[in-house]
């Protein structure tokens, strides 16, 4: 029995050196990584898309308001729903990897991590024809060697993620939040996608009914949003 828990024991002491390590040391102290961005515009970004029902409803809000916005998209609903893909890029938002399989890189060896990196991006710009610079991790996981297989693309975290693939927290909650963390070089993340593990259904319609006041209220109050194409230099 002893050594059975010994063994069960080095299992977790392996999966956390793997996984959860790296990603509290990457992010705590943002070994290449971005968090914010060093202007007085704030950044939109939503991930997990393009979803048939929700995506495009969320661009014609970005469209009333003539915002760009960044979408890491998830490389299997790229092959889904190309259509919605090259309307992204036609309307000028940018368009990072999320991963094909929306899959934690904690349980993904670096061969397969690279592998779900190359299938997104080849899907990406079959739409587009376009390079994909920027990449961001489901649930911000980082491995022992994300950095490294990611390496070509920047990575993109975020200042303020609000728990919006949950219907409640879509529904109440979201908009208080939106208005106290908007602030200069923030970079928020929403989502379009309510599909993936641990989402809700319905937790993205919640979402850009609240999205919708919170870009009217920013109106009023002169704040831009811009999207990370237009800061790719300086990242």
């Amino acid at each position: 029995m002893s050594y059975v828990l010994i063994g069960i024991a080095l299992v977790i002491i392996l999966f956390l050196c793997y996984g959860a390590v790296p990603t509290v040391l990457i992010r705590v102290f943002e070994w290449g990584i971005v968090k914010r961005i060093h202007t007085k515009e704030m950044a939109l970004t939503f991930d997990d898309g393009p979803n048939p029902k929700y995506t495009p409803q969320l661009l014609d809000l970005l469209k009333k308001y003539h915002i760009k916005a960044t979408f890491f998209v998830v490389g299997s609903n790229v092959k889904k729903y190309p259509e919605i893909i090259k309307r992204m890029a036609d309307e000028g938002h940018t368009i990072g990897i999320h991963s094909f399989d929306h899959i934690s890189s904690w349980i993904l060896s670096p061969s397969q991590l690279k592998k779900q990196l190359e299938m997104t991006e080849k899907a990406i710009t079959e739409c587009t024809g376009e390079k994909v610079s920027f990449y961001r991790p489901p649930w911000g996981h980082f491995n022992l060697f994300t950095l490294w297989v990611s390496k070509k693309y920047t990575k993109i975290m975020w200042t303020s993620i609000f728990g919006d693939w949950k219907a409640a927290k879509a529904k109440n909650g979201l908009l208080e939040e939106l208005r106290v963390y908007a602030k200069e070089g923030a970079i928020f993340v929403l989502h379009d996608n309510g599909d993936t593990l641990g989402a809700e259904e319905e937790a993205p319609g919640y979402m850009i009914r609240n999205l919708e006041i919170f870009l009217e209220e920013s109106k009023q109050r002169n704040i831009h949003f811009i999207t990370l194409k237009e800061l790719e230099r300086d990242l």
